[in-house]
């Protein structure tokens, strides 16, 4: 499935297409550049339309507001001011890992939206899928995957340890497992997939790593668009006891490696944006 479609609108405005591209946000400037990139090959995929860009974070906003004197609209604002410019054709393409609660929020506010008839109604309003909606989409991000670390799993002994946002109680979180199923197909014990807020957790990764004596260097990483605070604090933090780079420390790995750098500045993730993109409008 790669979009949902609702037609039918007032026939008297001229055809107006946007697209509406949906991050949660961050306040850190070498992070954004992953969602900048995916802006940026949105628009240069895209040179006939318009494309704007959306934060589902409110904190994340008035922070850049109060500090960066920059006002980035919510996908509810965004909306209704494309809308009252005369858009009648909207493509949303968020920039989520898996179709979890983020996402289930979004769709909620385009059903609403496009559940409006008469005068504010667009002609058609279209969500798009995230990177992990079926298993064909973790066989083509093991794919990514494998291209964005091959120097290290040139090396033997090195395992790729993975942390994921994960979404819990929802069962779109399976797609992490589903994941973990396509990197063991592609590079057999080369990969450790965890989550931050979900199943499978940090412990989970250990006990998998503890699997193979043969694991000498980790290279921890996150499965995230951007590397922000989850990257930098979660993840990679070396003074907090909590912090995955401090748990596996003290399960015994020395030989720890970061590479804390967002998906979204990948230019296979772009191009797979794209293609997302390019489903949905069909």
């Amino acid at each position: 499935m790669s979009g949902t479609a609702f037609a039918a609108a007032p026939k008297d405005k001229p055809d107006k297409k946007g697209i509406l591209v949906v991050a949660f946000g961050t306040s850190m400037p070498d992070a954004k550049k992953a969602i900048d990139n995916l802006v940026d090959s949105t628009k240069k995929a895209f040179p006939d339309t318009e494309v704007r860009l959306a934060y589902t974070s409110n904190i994340i906003r008035r922070k850049i507001a109060k500090e960066q004197n920059v006002n980035i609209p919510t996908p509810t604002s965004a909306l209704a001011q494309m809308n009252d410019e005369g858009f009648t054709h909207v493509y949303v393409m968020p920039m989520h890992i898996i179709p979890g609660e983020e996402y289930d929020d979004i769709a909620g506010l385009v059903n609403g939206v496009a559940s409006v008839k008469g005068k504010y109604e667009f002609k058609e309003l279209k969500l798009g899928r995230p990177y992990l909606s079926s298993a064909a989409d973790c066989d083509l991000m093991a794919d990514i995957l494998m291209k964005r670390f091959a120097k290290d799993l040139a090396k033997k002994g090195t395992v790729i340890v993975l942390m994921g946002h994960g979404t819990p109680h929802h069962a779109a979180n399976a797609m992490y497992s589903q994941l973990q199923l396509s990197l063991d197909k592609k590079a057999p014990g080369r990969f450790a997939l965890g989550t931050v807020e979900a199943a499978p957790m940090i412990e989970d990764v250990i006990a998998r790593l503890k699997r193979d004596k043969g694991v000498k260097t980790l290279v921890i990483s996150p499965l995230m668009i951007v590397a922000g605070d989850h990257a930098n604090n979660d993840l990679a933090d070396k003074d907090d006891p909590e912090s995955w780079y401090s748990q596996l420390k003290a399960a015994g790995y020395k030989d720890i490696k970061t590479f804390l750098v967002g998906l979204g500045e990948d230019a296979d993730m772009a191009r797979v944006y794209v293609s997302k993109i390019k489903d949905m409008m069909k």
